[in-house]
């Protein structure tokens, strides 16, 4: 039966006014919608706050003084319409409002990229301490960059490195050069494509790091409907997960300087990725945000565990 005018999700807004009654209305309606909260968010509260700010043109947090604020009907109609996009759709939120926050900034995001959720995040705002010196970190590079959002932070946490953010998808690098003008960063990133170290020029770097697709095939088709909105090719690595991983840590020691190190995610698939590398010495590293599955190693780990490895 199609909707009528008592059962639209707008028509269901009608006698909501002000900022809270919108913020409540939404967070009610994705908690009862069973929607999904990991591209950004881990409650519908918030989420809803996002998009409520989003419709009135507000940046977060929002002045306390404007929740009891009454809506105008534009207002009203705009915030009701990405509701229920949210909830039909199972659009991630950042993708309905083209923005997503990393390392304390912006970046702009579409379906083109994965949504920014890595906890490396917390790592580039601590300039890489204590795993090097900031001081002397020069060159980075940033593999499978996505949005761009792990190698710009970087460059804008450590402002006088230079870095070299790649990617496969061109796409995706499109994404990322806008981001990189965005940032006004032309003169120290540049967006290069390449196939893991593929495509690059000689030379070596004091931080690789990389939030590369790790998603086993077979967990990929268990995920929420949300995930099925990023690009598959951001996500999934082979049958366990590992096949970019490999490829990044096989290349490293000849990419990077000495003191160096590599800093890669791998996610849920941190277990999997313990046993196949056991002869390498990862670190695991602790974020105080939250978040798990990305490993360590220094260029001098790397060349020792060369020769058993080959």
């Amino acid at each position: 039966m199609a909707n009528g005018p008592d059962n639209r999700p707008e028509a269901s807004a009608e006698g909501l006014r002000t900022v809270v009654d919108f913020v409540r209305w939404a967070a009610s309606r994705f908690g009862g919608a069973g929607l999904h909260f990991g591209h950004g968010t881990d409650n519908p509260v918030d989420e809803a706050l996002q998009l409520v700010a989003h419709g009135l043109r507000l940046p977060l947090p929002m002045p306390v003084e404007f929740f009891q604020a009454a809506l105008t009907a534009g207002e009203r109609d705009a915030i009701a319409g990405l509701i229920r996009r949210r909830v039909e759709e199972r659009r991630p939120t950042a993708y309905l409002t083209g923005e997503a926050w990393f390392a304390g900034l912006p970046f702009s995001v579409d379906e083109r990229v994965l949504i920014p959720r890595s906890p490396i995040g917390e790592l580039i705002e601590a300039r890489f301490a204590p795993w090097i010196d900031a001081d002397r970190v020069h060159r980075i590079l940033d593999l499978c960059t996505g949005c761009g959002c792990i190698g710009i932070a970087s460059a804008c946490h450590i402002p006088h490195a230079r870095v070299d953010v790649t990617d496969i998808s061109e796409a995706a690098l499109a994404v990322a050069r806008d981001n990189i003008r965005r940032h006004d960063l032309d003169d120290r990133v540049r967006a290069i494509e390449a196939d893991v170290y593929d495509g690059l020029d000689p030379g070596r770097y004091d931080i690789i790091v990389s939030n590369p697709p790790y998603v086993p095939k077979e967990e990929y088709e268990t995920l929420p409907d949300e995930y099925r909105h990023e690009p598959e090719l951001g996500l999934v690595a082979g049958e366990e997960g590992l096949a970019v991983v490999r490829r990044i840590i096989a290349g490293a020691a000849g990419r990077l300087q000495p003191g160096g190190i590599l800093v890669v995610e791998v996610g849920n698939s941190e277990a999997v990725a313990a046993e196949a590398f056991a002869d390498l010495p990862l670190t695991w590293l602790d974020f105080a945000r939250g978040g798990a599955g990305v490993f360590l190693l220094t260029r001098e780990e790397l060349e020792a565990a060369k020769p058993a490895r080959e």
